[in-house]
């Protein structure tokens, strides 16, 4: 990063003293070699998201058949991809999908593709592979305990039932199939007895498992301008399939002709991922090395935000997040979006809180506290704090995966965004180990193939300590201004200096604010100094002579001392505005000198009347 503070508007060249210790910190790093390769791979993650390839919702489009025959394929490709890309254990899923907590996604992914294959009838190796492996996982079908993609209950019954209708048997056992059938339609007539908007669309998001939503008019409200219904391809080839619309077909078409022979979960995902990514970076105080391409993506996220773009307003955690970033940034943003969601009955009426998506609901309560003095954003801010407490007594036995977003909850309500410091934070997600949870699933698992957590991890660690480092430097040469200047003489004087320091450190970090850092922390202790001098350590006399030298401010007459404490003190005093005068001068352009003076005489001025009462 180039850091050239010429370009800030400033009227008057930086000190040679400053330029040179700014070009040492950027020589420093540019030295790094690894530090540079690594920020360079993070660059590239934001300006291009590479999200996996999804075996179950390919299963789905190689499913469609051609319009102009039934007993053919309209995207051979994609069955070509299941016939080449089934692991070794038979399954078809991620790569380094043997977590426990994928299994049921595991499993899920290895039916649809056996289907694919036995309806084109081809690939008779590959499903019997493909089901000694659901054989030998069947315990994993009925585990309660191992995390359900969305719609499990109702998808991988109904899925079942057309491995029937395709004279394929499925090794789970009659009575396990039978429980899940009964469950699945015990589940959809209760649900049917309490209509909602959240239902609705929850039936329509998993058509492919419900086989039996004929009305056209109740799937066509949650098709969007590209075709799709929800952005999911499994959804859409099954609409396709059965409807048979033009529209669904051109965003199936479209897919292919990007992905090629196989299709993601979830298309389009690109605004969400890069400003997840942005967030990432924030929170572990690294992403002032990526300004330029931060901006970017925000600007970009701001022309879709203002022309209420479907891939920004219709995803609720992507709405949540872009209001959050981009109010943060500075940009005029109206909370109109997200109004909907001001009570928990908006948020019911969605997909999001019919599948109750705590992302989703983590999303809404970091956006709230972001602007809270609207009032329909503190209602969000309650409703959403009280469901995530509620999510976290629920949670008494969690896979790792569900761990992160448990801590990920816990800390949004353990340390609010206004009532938290941030290198505080930084120190904290380091310190968890895990900066980007990256699998995550909906229907089936995701991951974000480029965005690569021990890379931003690196980075961030490299970072912090060669912050720290400065941070340490800073820290003696303040310990030897305050012998040089016989500070610590004073006797009646709180020794405070860390605790100054490291207030402004808190928040003002990065290498290239030292002067900001040490100008805060020689304010803090002077007044701290100046205070206890008015408290306990002064005479009369004393705090009268000391104010008349800040009034009558004389540098170029010899001043007269009542006592060595008055000397010391208006000494460093004088010596300290000067210098911060000076460097307000080299930032601004202008001079400052004479305001702080002016609040110098106002504070003592204050503290003599509060010591004589």
């Amino acid at each position: 990063m180039s850091i050239n503070l010429r370009s800030s508007g400033c009227s008057s060249p930086i000190s040679a003293t400053l330029e040179k210790r700014l070009e040492a910190v950027d020589q420093t790093r540019a030295n790094n070699v690894s530090f540079e390769q690594t920020k360079d791979k993070i660059r590239k993650m934001l300006d291009k998201v590479e999200l996996s390839v999804s075996a179950y919702d390919t299963s789905w489009v190689a499913m469609v058949p051609s319009p102009s025959s039934q007993n053919a394929p309209l995207f051979p490709q994609c069955l070509k991809w299941l016939l080449k890309n089934q692991h070794e254990d038979g399954s078809w899923g991620l790569d380094n999908h043997d977590h426990q907590s994928l299994k049921k996604d595991v499993l899920s992914s290895t039916l649809a593709s056996i289907l694919a294959l036995k309806k084109w009838g081809t690939g008779e190796r590959q499903i019997n592979k493909g089901l000694q492996f659901i054989e030998l996982n069947s315990a994993s079908v009925t585990d309660e305990t191992i995390q359900k993609p969305a719609g499990f209950d109702i998808i991988f019954p109904g899925m079942i039932e057309y491995a029937r209708d395709l004279n394929l048997a499925i090794p789970l056992g009659s009575e396990v199939v039978d429980a899940m059938i009964r469950k699945r339609d015990l589940d959809l007539k209760c649900d049917s007895e309490r209509f909602s908007k959240g239902r609705e669309a929850y039936l329509a998001y998993v058509l492919e498992g419900t086989r039996n939503l004929k009305d056209w008019d109740l799937i066509v409200k949650y098709q969007r301008k590209n075709g799709s219904l929800f952005d999911s391809p499994a959804t859409t080839a099954a609409a396709f399939t059965q409807f048979g619309n033009d529209g669904c077909l051109r965003y199936l078409c479209s897919l292919l002709q990007k992905f090629e022979a196989a299709v993601p979960t979830v298309y389009p995902f690109d605004q969400y991922a890069r400003l997840s990514l942005i967030v990432t970076l924030e929170s572990l105080g690294i992403d002032r090395d990526f300004k330029t391409e931060i901006k970017s993506i925000l600007d970009e996220t701001y022309r879709y935000w203002l022309r209420g773009d479907e891939e920004i307003c219709l995803e609720l955690a992507t709405c949540a997040l872009a209001f959050r970033l981009l109010l943060a940034h500075g940009y005029d943003v109206s909370y109109d979006p997200l109004k909907p969601f001001a009570e928990e009955s908006g948020f019911s009426d969605t997909l999001e809180g019919y599948v109750k998506n705590t992302f989703s609901v983590l999303e809404l309560f970091k956006a709230a506290q972001s602007y809270p003095h609207e009032s329909a954003l503190k209602k969000q801010c309650s409703w959403t704090k009280q469901y995530l407490e509620m999510e976290l007594s629920n949670w008494l036995k969690t896979s790792v995966r569900d761990k992160y977003l448990k801590k990920e909850v816990e800390d949004a309500l353990a340390f609010p965004s206004y009532a938290s410091l941030e290198r505080s934070d930084h120190r904290r997600k380091l310190l968890n180990g895990s900066v980007v949870e990256n699998t995550r699933v909906t229907k089936t698992s995701y991951r974000l193939h480029n965005i690569c957590s021990s890379d931003i991890l690196k980075l961030a660690v490299d970072d912090f300590n060669f912050c720290q480092s400065i941070h340490r430097e800073e820290m003696e040469r303040l310990d030897r201004w305050i012998v040089e200047n016989r500070l610590q003489e004073l006797k009646f004087a709180r020794q405070k200096l860390a605790y100054c320091y490291f207030s402004g450190a808190a928040t003002l970090f990065s290498p290239e604010l030292s002067d900001a850092r040490i100008s805060w922390a020689k304010g803090g202790v002077l007044t701290t100094v100046v205070d206890d001098f008015f408290d306990v350590g002064g005479s009369k006399e004393e705090l009268e002579n000391l104010i008349h030298l800040v009034e009558k401010w004389d540098l170029n007459g010899v001043p007269e001392y009542r006592s060595d404490n008055v000397e010391i003190i208006f000494s460093v005093l004088r010596d300290t505005i000067l210098e911060t005068g000076d460097k307000a001068f080299t930032y601004q352009g202008r001079t400052v000198t004479h305001h702080i003076v002016k609040i110098c005489n106002i504070l003592c001025s204050g503290w003599i009347c509060s010591s004589l009462c």
